[in-house]
């Protein structure tokens, strides 16, 4: 491979965002997209494989140190290279008030949603680092829910606590790795399962960002983040200026 080619791995692929965002770098010339899932063999990745030939299924299980190093592995071998990661899996499964949140709730969040992205690039960095490109990024997909700058009650105290952590985990990444261009990206309040979930848990009948203007957002974000400018910064995957109390009016969002 070489610079001119651009290898992705994005986590949690086989569903929602995860799948949205490899359908559309599916259709990218000169790109290999690794999708990150569970299940490889879901059928939604075996349809989307079947037509484009660059996207490869890869097992990975946020947490799992053991195959998320074998996942890199199986990287290497087939493209020789990594230069993107859109770290997109985690979980929202409860919602409540922090006086009745099971403590269980908390680790299961922490375990995905935060240490799973501390393994995932733990297992990651050397061939990240090595990229062609001399660019390589690391894309959290984060949540508006875990800002405490621009703050918006939503009851998911385990979600966006351990959102919060990983976020930080984008700070300290920029820190220690010049090379590497980290950000944390809100993708919106979006209409998958686990977005119309937290909508109904919250009054409204659906989440209200489509799925493919949340795509089109992060792509833009991680497209764009090509200088070290841009790098250790939690940004928007749009400008909403909707009146809402989840709209996020700035294109950076505070921490």
């Amino acid at each position: 491979m070489s610079a001119n080619q651009t290898v992705y791995l994005v986590s949690g692929a086989n569903r929602g965002i995860g799948l949205g965002l490899v359908t559309a770098l599916a259709s990218r010339p000169n790109t290999i997209v690794f999708a990150g899932a569970r299940d490889p063999a879901a059928q939604s990745l075996k349809d989307l494989s079947a037509k484009h030939p660059n996207v490869h299924g890869v097992k990975l299980t946020m947490g799992d140190k053991a195959g998320n190093e074998a996942a890199v592995a199986e990287i290497k071998r087939i493209a020789g290279q990594l230069d993107v990661i859109i770290a997109n899996a985690g979980i929202s499964n409860y919602y409540g008030p922090l006086a009745e949140t099971p403590i269980s709730e908390f680790r299961d969040h922490w375990e995905i949603n935060t240490l799973g992205n501390v393994i995932l690039f733990q297992a990651a960095h050397a061939l990240l680092l090595a990229s062609p490109s001399k660019a390589p990024r690391f894309a959290l997909i984060s949540s508006g829910g875990a800002s405490m700058g621009a703050y918006f009650h939503m009851s998911t105290v385990a979600y966006g606590s351990s959102k919060a952590a990983a976020n930080f985990l984008v700070k300290v990444m920029d820190q220690e790795h010049p090379a590497l261009i980290s950000l944390a990206i809100h993708p919106g309040w979006v209409q998958t399962d686990m977005g119309n979930q937290g909508a109904l848990a919250n009054g409204l009948a659906e989440a209200p960002e489509t799925l493919e203007d949340s795509v089109n957002g992060i792509l833009a974000r991680v497209d764009q983040a090509t200088s070290k400018e841009l790098s250790g910064k939690f940004w928007n995957f749009r400008v909403s200026h909707g009146g809402k109390p989840w709209n996020i009016a700035t294109e950076e969002i505070l921490w």
